[in-house]
């Protein structure tokens, strides 16, 4: 097992050291099957943001199935990746810090895929809320949900049980499915899940305030 000096995944070194040394055991290699389906799904074209977006192949996929789609990372490695991937897409990969980033335009969708299992547990609070800021009511998360009880990570599993209660002010579940494609580090414990965000005025005015970024 590779060892590190960065220990801090909330470091962007942490990541860089990652990426610079080719250790990205989440990285999929490509898109997976439940997206590629999700999209066939829709309707119209969702503005969608990927955060975290590590090598971006969904950014690339997304764009040229015609759709308004932002990507961004906070390690300078994993951007430099992504846009040498990219090709033409490539200036739609941003550095940036999801918890400060601002949209230029309002967004409908955020892809989640390795995002939320990478932060410490203590934050997801913090990531849930500023789902439901960045989101009108109407607009949805959508993406692999990683479920396990691990104590060490990344990947931080989560319950079930906890996903729900802290998601449950803001979104409704709308969609859940097995995952066909999982890769090793996530086999046979990760779902496809769609959540749609819902108007506070019918959950008792729950509050979505601002609050500072803890990742700068």
């Amino acid at each position: 097992m590779a060892d590190f000096a960065n220990r801090d995944p909330l470091d962007p070194a942490f990541w860089d050291e990652r990426f610079a040394r080719s250790f990205t055991p989440w990285d999929r290699g490509g898109v997976p099957s439940a997206l590629r389906e999700f999209v066939g799904r829709q309707a119209h074209s969702p503005t969608t943001l990927i955060p975290g977006c590590g090598s971006a192949y969904e950014l690339v996929y997304l764009c040229g199935a015609g759709w308004d789609a932002t990507a961004i990372d906070f390690a300078p490695e994993a951007v430099a990746r992504a846009r040498a991937l990219a090709g033409q897409w490539g200036e739609r990969i941003v550095e940036a810090d999801f918890f400060a980033w601002q949209p230029v335009h309002p967004l409908e969708l955020i892809y989640e895929c390795a995002f939320l299992c990478a932060l410490p547990p203590a934050m997801r609070p913090q990531l849930v809320a500023r789902w439901a800021q960045l989101l009108a009511p109407g607009g949805r998360v959508a993406g692999f949900f990683f479920f396990d009880q691990t104590i060490k990570g990344p990947p931080f599993g989560i319950a079930r049980t906890e996903l729900d209660t802290l998601m449950a002010p803001y979104f409704d579940c709308v969609e859940d499915a097995a995952v066909a494609d999982s890769i090793p580090v996530f086999a046979g414990r990760e779902r496809w899940l769609v959540w749609r965000r819902v108007d506070r005025a019918t959950r008792g005015g729950s509050a979505v305030g601002a609050f500072n970024s803890p990742m700068k």
